[in-house]
């Protein structure tokens, strides 16, 4: 038996729990972030201070936006067929806010060494993950 087959052998029980690890550390970072944007006063402040177009308004969407996501993603998990939609349209929030956080906050990021060495591109990458398979 080679080392690689050894080591299937060992991982194989918990493959079917693999992608929940994605899930839920997806979901509850961004349930997390949103909930903690709330009173939304400080956040729109920020949003006002980068010229942001109604941030008190945003404020609130993006806060909901992530709560919202973050239940998505993992409430996803457990719908069964409509779960699939739910979970690819949780994804597809997270990588819309965090184009816009990667926009306003760091829009001096772009392809750079400070984006990749950030948490934020992997929340984005996790959303995409999410939006492209689904519960697939």
């Amino acid at each position: 038996m080679s080392f690689s087959s050894y080591l299937d052998n060992i991982a194989k029980p918990f493959t079917k729990f693999a992608p929940w690890l994605l899930r839920f550390s997806l979901g509850i970072s961004f349930f997390l972030h949103g909930i903690g944007k709330f009173p939304v006063d400080r956040f729109a402040g920020y949003l006002g201070s980068k010229d942001v177009f109604l941030p008190e308004f945003t404020a609130i969407l993006v806060a909901l936006g992530e709560v919202g996501a973050g239940i998505a993603v993992i409430a996803g998990g457990f719908l069964g067929t409509t779960g699939h939609l739910v979970t690819r349209l949780g994804g597809g929030a997270v990588v819309v806010i965090m184009i816009g956080a990667f926009a306003i906050a760091h829009p001096d990021w772009f392809i750079t060494k400070d984006l990749f060495m950030s948490e934020q591109i992997f929340l984005f990458i996790l959303g995409a993950y999410f939006a492209i398979k689904g519960n697939n």
